[in-house]
């Protein structure tokens, strides 16, 4: 079963950036995250949305919206 949730730093080990890439891109709100009980949490559909708009913007894929 696929994880649902990343905690920061697993969040940017997957993305191949730093944790603190990671809050930067939380604040600006590139990348969608969660907070509960103190814990900042990133959905596993947020990686991959964030993933697929870079490659969109790269040129790396069609915008099937287009």
């Amino acid at each position: 079963m696929e994880q649902l949730f990343y905690r920061p730093k697993d969040a940017a080990l997957m993305l191949g950036v730093s944790r603190t890439a990671v809050f930067r891109l939380i604040k600006t709100g590139e990348l969608k995250s969660v907070k509960e009980d103190g814990y900042r949490l990133v959905p596993g559909w947020a990686l991959r949305e964030f993933a697929r708009a870079l490659e969109t913007k790269a040129g790396l894929i069609r915008d099937e919206a287009a």
